[in-house]
């Protein structure tokens, strides 16, 4: 179902968060292209804006900023963040650092919301770690202008399986199917997916390991055609797959998603 009532299991992604140089664009370029609500929010909690679909929370989009509240500079690039259920945000930073990974920035609290934390893998892909208080994460998945998929990109998939495995409870496991790809399992349930970057067709020379968030829509071509209109751009123009009609795209400040109209499942 879309509406998410209950809590995410742990390892499950739960969230996912922009960060980038001008917020209130980018709250007025999703709100156009998704439908989303959102405004800047206030100041103890950084302006982070918590973006609504119909009154339930779908992602969050923040302005980048040091610590002290200055901007960066060099400015980083922008980006969207995957981040994972935990049960604990220090236990599972521990396992992170004793696996291969790096904890880029250590669990701390976020008001009475819950506990977070960044870190990344040992191929490089920087995702988050969500310990649910009062906010468990996204209220409403699976529908258009919602997230419908995580899916983590790298440099080498052996690495990766036996480092979410043991650090965070993720299982990959072959999706039947599709040659070279791996679903990400939590208590048998698939919850994301992992390929090998040099799997990807088109994929540009050196592209890093990451997390890509794919968002649901109606119509791939024409959420493409409204993007560019708006001055995004099209890394992967629309093409279909045995999960449906994708795309891989760029808001106009250069934060990578796909968009997908998922196919119908098997009866």
């Amino acid at each position: 179902m879309p509406d998410v009532t209950g809590p995410y299991a742990p390892g499950t992604p739960c969230w996912v968060d922009l960060m980038v140089p001008d917020q209130q664009a980018a709250l007025d370029f999703y709100r156009d292209l998704f439908g989303w609500q959102g405004q800047v929010g206030p100041p103890e909690t950084g302006g982070y804006a918590v973006c609504e679909l119909n009154g339930k929370p779908v992602a969050g989009i923040m302005a980048a900023m040091n610590p002290d509240g200055s901007k960066p500079d060099p400015m980083p690039p922008p980006v969207w963040t995957t981040y994972l259920a935990t049960a604990d945000a220090e236990a599972t930073q521990s396992r992170i650092a004793s696996n291969g990974g790096s904890v880029q920035m250590p669990a701390m609290d976020v008001m009475t919301l819950g506990r977070m934390a960044v870190a990344s893998d040992p191929t490089g892909a920087v995702f988050g770690l969500w310990q649910a208080r009062d906010f468990a994460g996204a209220k409403v998945v699976n529908e258009p202008g919602a997230v419908i998929w995580n899916e983590l990109n790298t440099s080498d998939t052996a690495t990766a399986s036996g480092f979410y495995a043991k650090a965070l409870g993720i299982k990959a496991a072959p999706m039947e199917g599709a040659t070279g790809y791996f679903s990400l399992e939590v208590d048998g349930r698939m919850v994301g997916g992992l390929q090998g970057l040099a799997s990807i067709e088109g994929i540009p020379e050196g592209t890093p390991s990451h997390w890509l968030t794919y968002f649901s829509v109606d119509d791939t071509d024409s959420t493409v055609d409204a993007l560019v209109r708006a001055g995004g751009n099209v890394l992967k123009p629309p093409f279909d797959m045995m999960a449906g009609r994708m795309a891989v795209v760029q808001d106009p400040q250069g934060s990578a998603f796909a968009v997908i109209n998922a196919a119908e499942p098997d009866k």
